[in-house]
Parts: structure tokens; sequence; C-alpha cells
């Protein structure tokens, strides 16, 4: 192994430190939430091929399932299934020697396919288990209904004892979760078994797929959600989802979090490429470090929102304290890995209102892709509604419009885009199916940092795939990651984003009040941070 090899690893921590001291309304000194943002970067210095391969002597690093809608709507029309078929096919073509996978069908129940039903040892990929494979795949039928609970099941008791460090579940549906009742046990259930245990990426194809349930399902196995337009998108999708598995740069990474005596962990997040909550593991023995588990990262960036939580009384001002520590652990590590030193987590308490004011903004894009978010699920909400909702989802959609362009994200303001009836005008075209709108769905539950961020892929790295536009292990780059095109002007009219300056006034402290819902906040603020969430910026006051 030589140290061009080395696998190194990075950490930033990006927060604004200033918290306020002085006593809320009530006079009451009560808790401050410090927000604090981990870059985490992963970088092979061999590249992706030496990565992938496995250390002499430590055997496979990829334990694989892959799951194929089989249900009798796959066949409507039928190019899905053909589609699903070669796209399986291919995955299996790509598997290094030596890994441990597996094929299932999914209907109301789940069934291997290959290594042969009933089997519950995995087959071990090499050329003739390979062909066998692929011929179970090509003579695969579609029957039955979609109880996607009973194939996580599945997938779960055969990875169960896999010692490989990477175990990955791909796994394709057409449908909606509709005949979860016919599960032994219900899909939320399943969920909670499977956590932990392996990493799921799932995938919708055709026009009747739900885009909350592939959400809801990878989030909480910290996986990605995609889908294709077109049948024939499938196979190179499923190529560089998987070329990026095996070419794992560190199956698993974990942030660990000490936090100084007062101070308490409220939550630890992902935020970019997209968002995922995290446990804390098990309690660490003999202190008060908590460890959350990151999985199969290839070369790559991705963001962590911290959530502190500390009582200023009796603290000094305007000096720099330490609320918490954070060092990244590489377990069972498979070849040379540099980490980064530990890094702290600071708060400055201040009696200054401006300063306790301010947010990092890592913190603040996140709340602008939450609004974001929200904003294409009420505009969704309000077009199902028909001719009654048509103004609210055309509000919505303007909204979103206008955060996109504050964001700068021109993968968001292109999906935003195929839903408009033209570029500025902020309303809803017509002829608009049900599909559309979950692939708009999926699109808003992307995230990229600001350009001109830089991380281990260097300036302006994307993290929605890779740090230099390369696919990571959990899915692949959508089009117009990293794109260095600028947005074009927001929606234009009373709800768009271009109106210079706040007409709200600003107050002597610098900060701007909502009208509505009394929410202070910086004078540069778009929308209100609060519970009225309106815009506020080229508002009448």
């Amino acid at each position: 192994m030589t140290v061009a090899e080395e696998t190194e690893v990075t950490l930033a921590v990006g927060q604004q430190k200033e918290l306020p001291a002085v006593p809320d309304a009530a006079g009451r000194r009560t808790e401050r939430e410090m927000h604090a943002i981990l870059e985490i970067g992963v970088r092979s210095r061999g590249g992706a091929h030496h990565a992938g391969a496995p250390a002499p002597g430590t055997g496979p690093a990829l334990a694989e399932v892959l799951i194929v809608d089989t249900s009798r709507s796959m066949l409507h029309p039928a190019a899905k299934l053909h589609a699903a078929k070669d796209a399986t096919a291919a995955a299996v073509r790509m598997l290094p020697d030596g890994t441990a996978f597996a094929v299932l069908s999914g209907r109301f129940d789940a069934t291997v396919v290959h290594p042969g039903p009933g089997r519950s040892v995995l087959a071990v990929a090499g050329p003739g288990e390979r062909e066998a494979a692929e011929r179970a795949v090509r003579i695969l039928d579609a029957d039955g209904g979609t109880a996607i609970g009973a194939w996580l099941e599945l997938a779960r008791r055969l990875l169960k004892d896999q010692p490989a460090p990477v175990k990955h579940v791909l796994l394709l549906t057409d449908g909606r979760n509709e005949h979860d009742h016919r599960s032994r046990r219900p899909l939320e259930t399943v969920l909670d078994a499977c956590a932990g245990q392996f990493v799921c990426d799932a995938w919708g194809i055709g026009d009747d797929w739900d885009a909350e349930l592939l959400l809801n399902i990878t989030r909480r196995l910290h996986g990605r959600a995609r889908a294709v337009r077109a049948e024939s998108e499938l196979t190179a999708a499923y190529e560089e989802l998987v070329a990026g598995l095996v070419g794992t740069a560190v199956p698993e990474l974990r942030i660990r979090l000490t936090p100084t005596p007062g101070t308490a962990i409220r939550q630890v997040k992902q935020v970019v490429p997209n968002e995922q909550e995290l446990q804390p593991g098990p309690a660490l023995s003999g202190g008060r470090a908590a460890e959350y588990v990151t999985r199969a990262w290839g070369d790559e960036v991705r963001h962590f929102q911290v959530v502190l939580t500390a009582d200023p009384t009796g603290r000094e001002t305007g000096e720099d304290l330490q609320l918490a520590a954070v060092e990244v652990v590489v377990p069972d590590v498979r070849r040379p890995v540099r980490l980064p030193a530990p890094q702290p987590i600071l708060v400055r308490w201040t009696d200054n209102p401006l300063d306790a004011s301010r947010r990092h903004p890592g913190v603040r894009r996140h709340e602008l892709y939450q609004q974001a978010s929200a904003a294409v699920a009420k505009a969704y909400r309000a077009w199902l509604r028909g001719a009654d909702g048509r103004e609210a989802a055309d509000r919505e959609l303007a909204r979103a419009l206008a955060l996109a362009a504050e964001l700068a994200d021109a993968q968001l303001l292109g999906a935003l885009r195929l839903i408009e009836t033209a570029p500025g005008s902020g309303r809803i075209r017509s002829g608009l199916k049900d599909v559309d709108w979950q692939h708009l769905i999926l699109s808003s539950a992307l995230t990229t940092p600001p350009r001109q961020q830089a991380g281990p892929g260097g300036p302006g790295a994307s993290a929605r795939g890779g740090a230099s536009g390369a696919p990571g292990p959990g899915g692949s780059a959508p089009a117009g990651t990293g794109s260095a095109v600028p947005p074009g002007p927001g929606p234009a009219g009373p709800s768009g984003a271009g109106a210079a300056g706040p007409a709200l006034p600003v107050r002597p402290d610098g900060l701007v009040e909502c009208p509505d819902c009394k929410w202070l906040g910086p004078a540069d603020s778009l929308y209100c941070g609060g519970d009225c969430g309106r815009l506020l910026r080229g508002a009448p006051a």
C-alpha cells in the first residue's frame, strides 16, 4: 500500500458563535440553542478504483440485495418490467468476484429469485453465479400486489449475518405500498427493524409511484430516493449507482460529539446531499461522548447540522467558550485512512442583539431548503383540489421558485420550471400529471452547499453525488449537479424574489420585524423565519 492510495477524511466546523446572554421577554435566562454545520469530506488519493478494492485478506467490501417489483402493474406497460430486468442484470454483471448478493422478486410477499426460492444464504459473485442470476432475472413475470415491508424484511434476514462492511439494498417499485396489510408486519415496524442494518436506495419507475414513500424508506435507512422519467434511463442509472458502491472508500464513518458539562446534544442530522435524522449509538463507557453512524462513503462531501443547548447563567460574555468537541472516527479500517484533528464547537455569550441574530450561512441555507420543500408539498396538495386550489398552488409555486433562486440551486429551479407555464410566470401549467409532482417532490428533497464552498473535490464541489460530480455510493449525480450556470431570474410579480431591499423598516438593532407574527430576523431575510412564513422582502410594511 503506497501513500498515494491513502484515504483522507476532512472536517470543518461552521458556526456563528454568538448567542444571547440577555434574559428573554419574561426575564428568564433560558437555555439557548447553538447550531453548527459540520462539513465532512472523503477523498481517496489513489482514486475510486483503488478505494473500492478490499485490502488483502479482508474479504469483499459489499453485500448486495436487488429487489425487483414484480407486481401486476409492472406489465402496464410491459416496458417497465423489461427495463427492470435489463437494469438488474446490468447491476449483477458489475458486482466484483466474491461479492455476496441476491435478487428478490416483490409482490404480496418476497421471493428469492437468485440463488433460488427458500435459500437463506446469499450467492457469491463469480462468472457462473452472475450468469445464473441473469438467467433467473430474464424469466421474471409480474402478478399480484405491492407490500414493500415484506420485501425489506426478507432483505434484512438475508443480510443479517453478512460480514461485509457495506450492506446495501437497491429497491425498485412502480407503485404505492397498497397491500401493506398483507404483510406479517407493517412497513413502519419493518423499517424500525432494518434501521442501522443496511443502507437502502429506492427508485421509482413508471407514473404511479409515491415520492413520500420512497423518501420515508431512504431517510430511515440512510439511502437516497431517485426515479427515472423514461424506462430506458434505468440501466445507466443502476450502473452509475453500483459503480459508486463498488468504489466505496469508507464503509462506515462515525461522528463523535463530546459536550462540555452543562451542554446537551439536542439533534444531529445530515443536511447535504439530503436530510436524514441521525440517532446516537450505544452510550460510550466512561464519558459524555455520543457517536452518530454514517455509512457507505465514496469520494464525496456531506454536511451535518448539530444542535446543542446551553445555559448562559454565570458564564462570561465576549469570550470564546467550548460547548463540545467534534471528532471523526472510522472503525475497522481496511486501508490507510488519514483522519482530521478534533474540532471545537464554540459559543460567545453576548448582550448585543445584532450579534446574536446572525446565523451561519449553512444553517440559513438548510432552513431555505426546508421552506422550499414545504412550499412544493403545499402546492401539490392545493393542485389536487383542482380549480378550488389553483390560486393557492400558484402562490406556493411562486414561493418555491423564489427560494430556489435565493439558494442559487440550478437543479431545483429547473425542476420547478418544468411545471411552470413559462419562466417567470409563477403559475402552474395545465396538463400536469401526478407523476410530474412526484419527480418535483424528490428534487426538492435534494440539497447542495453554496457553490463557493470548497471541499475535498476543490472549490465549488457539489455534495449531491460526489466531490467532483461523480456518483457517491448512495446514488448518482443528477443532471445540473455542480453547474456553474447562474440561475435565471426569480418569478416576476408581487411574489418575486427580485425586489430590491426589504420594504420593512430596519430597527435600530439591525433587525426586521415580521408584521404578522412579530418574528425578528436579519435585515436581508426574504421570508419570515417564524410561524407565518410570509414574504418580507418586497412586501408592504
